[in-house]
């Protein structure tokens, strides 16, 4: 017995050594071959690190954090801010005229303000990559305000891990105001060491500004902003983690709304796909299913809003950056957004990166007086990367068809060189859903004109562009600037200004509860109309609530649907009754 369990002992040993020897040649053999291209951020080969165990930190500065927690003041946490009494109202009307928003409000909040954490709760604990690559930060502008500029530098600074910013670009665009020049580079030179400017003897525009950017830039990721712009908490680590995974990724935060009047912070939404309708409106479609099970993970989008996006420059060359011959801007997020999913890339956006961005009252540049200069774009963009679906662009845009585009050579040779999928790839591959909501071809609306109390003809459902509000007014006003009162009941069974992308919201349920303008959404909810052709009412929702109005105050709003109620009957210009009867194979009809 006993010699039996030494021959036993004996045995087990020798199988633990061979196992012991086999995990080690094992283990060696792995790492000697995870080491043949390593990619460090200071490789030149584009940096990427797919591996699943790649170690992952939290990037949050917590004393930054906590200090600006404990910061007081105006405009201090985004709130809204007011100008004192005693404020120069000549100032106030000069400034907002050349820079289309409340620039002298802006003199009065802090460059280094506090914005409120307004990202959903988990992203405060979500990990990245403990090595990403570092950014170059390109910053255009032209003629920009002198504290609006200063706080995007200084939020992109303040929030950022310093190792990871290789410099700030900031492309002056021919600007003709004097603190745009020798006044800026001198506060940068004495400030701000991380910083440069390189001035455009002539305007380019936006696209081109761009682009003088990243052919200096050094960084191994461009990481494009608007010039009155301010990030929020640890926005950075989110847009450089999917890259880090694979180059071939652009990542786009979310978009805040700095209040234009008030500096206000705030949530835009919460996540929207990026798309477009067929005369090139930039629209937005539903999160999918899978987006919604982890509201901190970025989500595939067909189309970026604009100019907000962060690319590796091995990736944004590869493709040839923008197209050089589109003119000042328009069609630049197209082209680049169907460049990228066409030539092998993906775009995602980042739900736990947000950065405020100022949304002017109105555009306080020229026209620069070079033609359709958008319209060029647009035809370029379709004629290099469309297809065959370019022709549902000309159909509702056939002016574009005669705009000569110009050489489209090099373009055609990028999109060749790289075995670039067609566009039927793209839309039924990436963006699948988009023809659901902006058909090929339209079916007819409902309606149109304008909107008015049956007993009171002569006057009109109005809304107003300033404060999105509604009423009644009178239909031939010559004082109506910003006001609008001419209404499309379109196929999407909502109500829509004619020639915006603005629809009639509620968002209350509660009886007379007012009436708003929201940007159309076309998933019907807070923005479900039909015309009941019978009682001639305007029924919102599915809940039984009826437009009605308040004469002698002159509102606007929804109470519970009475058919035999004299406020609740209206008149529109226009109706399609056919479309009307055939409503019933499409949606519950209420109190029909």
């Amino acid at each position: 017995m006993k010699v039996c369990s030494l021959r036993r002992l004996l045995k087990y040993t020798l199988l633990i050594s061979l196992t012991s020897f086999i995990t080690t040649v094992i283990f060696h053999l792995v790492r000697k071959n995870n080491h043949i291209h390593p990619r460090s951020i200071h490789d030149d080969l584009p940096y990427e690190d797919s591996s699943a165990s790649a170690e992952k930190i939290n990037w949050h500065d917590v004393s930054l954090i906590a200090e600006e927690g404990k910061r007081s003041g105006i405009g201090e946490h985004g709130a809204a801010a007011t100008l004192p009494p005693n404020h120069s109202k000549a100032k106030y009307a000069d400034l907002y005229g050349s820079n289309g928003y409340n620039a002298l409000i802006s003199d009065y909040i802090s460059v280094n303000r506090s914005v409120p954490d307004i990202r959903h709760p988990d992203c405060k604990y979500k990990k990245y990559r403990s090595t990403l690559p570092d950014v170059s930060v390109i910053v255009p502008f032209h003629n920009e305000h002198w504290s609006t500029l200063l706080r995007t530098i200084f939020s992109v600074l303040n929030r950022s891990p310093t190792k990871l910013i290789k410099e700030i670009i900031l492309v002056d665009d021919s600007s003709t105001k004097a603190h745009c020049k020798q006044p800026l580079d001198k506060y940068i030179k004495e400030n701000l060491p991380r910083v440069k400017v390189i001035h455009l003897k002539k305007r380019q525009g936006l696209i081109r500004a761009r682009l003088a950017g990243a052919k200096i830039a050094k960084g191994q990721v461009l990481l494009f902003l608007d010039s009155h712009t301010e990030a929020n908490v640890n926005w950075l680590p989110p847009l450089l983690d999917p890259i880090a995974e694979n180059y071939r990724t652009c990542v786009c935060p979310f978009i805040d709304v700095i209040d234009y009047e008030t500096f206000q912070y705030k949530a835009q939404d919460e996540g929207a796909r990026g798309a477009f309708n067929w005369e090139f409106y930039y629209k937005r479609l539903p999160l999918l299913p899978e987006d919604r099970l982890d509201p901190t993970k970025p989500f595939k989008s067909p189309v970026m809003a604009g100019g907000l996006f962060a690319i590796s420059a091995q990736f944004f060359w590869e493709l040839g950056g923008y197209d050089p011959g589109l003119d000042i801007w328009g069609g630049e997020q197209y082209e680049l957004s169907f460049k990228i999913w066409q030539c092998g890339g993906t775009m995602v956006d980042a739900p736990c990166s947000r950065v405020g961005h100022i949304y002017r009252k109105f555009a306080p540049f020229p026209n620069p007086e070079i033609g359709d200069f958008v319209g060029r774009n647009y035809r370029r963009v379709a004629e290099v990367w469309m297809d065959e679906y370019a022709e549902y662009l000309y159909k509702r845009r056939p002016e574009y068809k005669k705009i000569n585009p110009g050489d489209l050579t090099e373009q055609r040779k990028i999109r060749e060189k790289l075995k670039c999928k067609p566009f039927k790839w793209f839309m039924e591959n990436v963006a699948f859903d988009l023809t659901k909501h902006y058909p090929l071809v339209e079916p007819p609306d409902y309606g149109n004109g304008q909107i008015s109390p049956y007993a009171y003809r002569d006057w009109c459902l109005t809304a107003n562009k300033e404060n999105r509000s509604t009423d009644l007014q009178k239909c031939d006003d010559s004082n109506d600037y910003g006001l609008y009162k001419e209404f499309i009941l379109s196929w999407h069974k909502d109500i829509q200004v004619k020639e915006t992308e603005m629809c009639l919201d509620v968002s209350s349920f509660e009886d007379r509860s007012p009436v708003k303008l929201y940007q159309c959404h076309f998933d019907q909810g807070n923005q479900l109309w039909r015309y009941k052709l019978s009682s001639k009412q305007l029924v919102f929702g599915l809940n039984k609530r009826c437009l009605e109005y308040d004469f002698e105050k002159k509102t606007v709003f929804v109470s519970t649907c009475n058919s035999k109620s004299r406020t609740q009957r209206w008149h529109i210009g226009h109706v399609n009754e056919q479309a009307l009867l055939k409503w019933k194979e499409t949606i519950p009809i209420v109190n029909s």
